[in-house]
């Protein structure tokens, strides 16, 4: 995992869910631990679709539940569309 995305990511989640960044660990329950619901998940998708130019599914969005797994996603993702420009 790229250090820099992995913080650039929980940033977001942390802006979102009005937690400190310290509070997000790989593994939090977004729902549970972070108090996401539908709206701030649409939120964290916008701002990383925005931030990365990548374009994350909706359906791929009510199985992510850990900030781990967005990351995830989102490293594969960014890794997608520069082998798809290259």
């Amino acid at each position: 995992m790229s250090a820099q995305i992995e913080k650039e990511v929980i940033s977001i989640i942390s802006d979102v869910a009005e937690v400190d960044t310290e509070e997000v660990a790989l593994d939090s329950d977004l729902v549970k631990d972070l108090g996401i619901n539908s709206i701030k998940a649409i939120e964290i998708v916008v701002a990383l679709e925005k931030k990365y130019k990548v374009s994350i599914r909706d359906e791929d969005v009510p199985k992510i539940t850990t900030p781990g797994q967005i990351i995830s996603l989102t490293e594969s993702l960014i890794t997608k569309r520069a082998m798809s420009n290259a």
